[in-house]
C-alpha cells in the first residue's frame, strides 16, 4: 500500500526565465534539468535534488480576480500623488473622529492616547523649517484658489511653480505669501483662466504692488513664457455677474476682435478693455448697464471705461 503524498505542481523552467533569474545550470552536477516548486517557492535540480534557490518573493497579489470589476474592488492603491501637499500626499493621517473600526465611540483613555498620536503625527509630517514653510505656502495657495473658484489643475500648476522657485532659491528675501500669490497668478494665466491682480490681491494677504513685482521677478528667473491675456477671456465671467445675455457677450467679443486688429489693445489693461467692450455692447443691444456697475464687476475705474469706450466706438465707426 502506497502512502498518499501531497502532489506538488512543478513546471519546467524555460531558458528565458533561467537567464532572467541568473541560473543556467545546477552548481552541483551542472545539469540544466531545473524545476520550480511553486508551493515552496524553490528552484530544484531534478537530477541530484539540490535546492538551487529558495524563498523566492512573489510580487503578485495573494488574491485572485477573474474580471475587471473584481480587480478594481480588490485593488489597494491609494490616492494619486499631488503637488499641492508638501509631502505629495504620501504620508498617513489620523482621523479626528474618536471612533473605532465599527463606528463605536472609544474610551476616554484611548481618546487621550489618540490625541497624543495625532499631535505627534502632525509634528513628524514636517521634519524641518523648510518643510513647514512649504506646507504653509501650499496651504495658502489652496486657500486663495478656493476663494477665487479656480479648478484643481490651476492649484497643481501653482504648486509646481512655487516648488521651482524654492529649488532655485528665489524666495530668499521675499515673503512666502508674496511668492505663493505670484505663483497662483502665474498659474491662472498659464491655464487660460485669468484673474486680475486686483482679484488676486483681494484674497491675498499681500499688497497688489508686491504681487506684481514678485510675479515679474519669478516669471523672468524661471523663464515662464507668458502671453498677453486675451480680454475675451474675461467677457463671459463679467457678463454673467452683470446678468447680460449671450447677445451682449457675442457683440462684446466682436468689438474686441475688430478694435484689437487696429492695434488699440497694445499697452492697455485687458480687464479695462473687456469692461469697455461689454459696456458698449450693452448699449448696442439695449441692455443698458451703467459705467459704475461695469466698473465694480471688472474692478477698474469709470474713467478707464470711458477712455477705452471712446477709443473703441471711434475705431468701429459708431458715433455715440
Amino acid at each position: 500500500m502506497t502512502r498518499p503524498t501531497r502532489q506538488r505542481e512543478r513546471t519546467r523552467e524555460t531558458d528565458e526565465t533561467e537567464e532572467q533569474e541568473g541560473v543556467r545550470a545546477c552548481p552541483e552536477c551542472e545539469s540544466d534539468n531545473l524545476v520550480k516548486d511553486s508551493d515552496r517557492g524553490e528552484l530544484i535540480c531534478e537530477d541530484c535534488g539540490l535546492v538551487v534557490e529558495e524563498e523566492k518573493i512573489d510580487p503578485g497579489p495573494e488574491w485572485r480576480a477573474f474580471n475587471h470589476q473584481e480587480r478594481q474592488e480588490k485593488s489597494r492603491v491609494g490616492a494619486p500623488t499631488t503637488q499641492t501637499m508638501h509631502d505629495k500626499g504620501l504620508t498617513t493621517t489620523i482621523d479626528w473622529k474618536d471612533k473605532d473600526a465599527y463606528g463605536r465611540s472609544i474610551s476616554s483613555k484611548k481618546r487621550s492616547q489618540m490625541h497624543r498620536l495625532r499631535k505627534w503625527q502632525e509634528r513628524i509630517r514636517t521634519k524641518d523649517a523648510g518643510e513647514r514653510n512649504l506646507q504653509f505656502a501650499l496651504s495658502e495657495i489652496d486657500r486663495m484658489a478656493s476663494a477665487l473658484g479656480v479648478p484643481r489643475s490651476v492649484r497643481e500648476v501653482a504648486s509646481v511653480i512655487y516648488r521651482r522657485a524654492l529649488k532655485e532659491d528665489l524666495i530668499r528675501g521675499r515673503s512666502i505669501e508674496g511668492v505663493a500669490t505670484s505663483a497662483l497668478y502665474a498659474a491662472c494665466r498659464k491655464e487660460g483662466i485669468p484673474r486680475s491682480l486686483e482679484e488676486i490681491s483681494e484674497v491675498s494677504r499681500v499688497e497688489r504692488k508686491e504681487i506684481g513685482r514678485t510675479y515679474r521677478y519669478i516669471s523672468q528667473e524661471l523663464g515662464l513664457e507668458m502671453r498677453p491675456v486675451d480680454p475675451k477671456k474675461y467677457v463671459p465671467r463679467f457678463c454673467s455677474e452683470l446678468e447680460l445675455s449671450e447677445e451682449v457677450q457675442t457683440k462684446a467679443n466682436e468689438i474686441i476682435e475688430k478694435t484689437a486688429e487696429e492695434g488699440l489693445l497694445s499697452g492697455k489693461s485687458p480687464t479695462g478693455y473687456a469692461a469697455a467692450a461689454i459696456y458698449a455692447a450693452s448699449l448696442l443691444c439695449n441692455e443698458k448697464k451703467t459705467q459704475r456697475e461695469v466698473a465694480d464687476v471688472a474692478q477698474v475705474t469709470e474713467v478707464t471705461i470711458r477712455n477705452r469706450y471712446q477709443e473703441q466706438i471711434e475705431a468701429m465707426g459708431i458715433h455715440g
